[in-house]
């Protein structure tokens, strides 16, 4: 099953500056061969559920193995049975109802 998740994982205990954390998650993800997207509070990651939730658990021990005592994540995931849709396609449908908009207001 296709699943896209939005993952955001926090480092407690070491200190404000979390990005080295966040950059190697962001290569767990890659090396798994996810698509993925960064953005500033988390990363969206599409792809088959066993391979993204492997990813998912990969973060979390590779925070560990850098220093954190405590990780806390959230995690939201979506999945849908009647056709497949990729970040992208949900991020297109969006622009085209904006553009759709823009160009009513043009001919008003």
């Amino acid at each position: 099953m296709n699943v896209m998740v939005d993952l955001c994982v926090v480092p407690i205990g070491v200190g404000v500056s979390v990005s080295e954390y966040v950059a190697e998650c962001e290569r767990v993800v890659a090396a798994a061969g996810l698509v993925h997207q960064l953005h500033p509070y988390g990363t969206v990651i599409e792809g088959e559920w066993e391979a993204v939730f492997a990813a998912v658990r990969r973060c979390h021990e590779r925070v560990h193995a850098m220093g954190a005592p405590r990780v806390f994540t959230s995690l939201k995931v979506g999945t849908r049975t009647d056709r497949e849709q990729t970040m992208q396609d949900k991020i297109d449908s969006v622009r085209r109802k904006l553009d759709a908009d823009h160009n009513g207001e043009e001919s008003s």
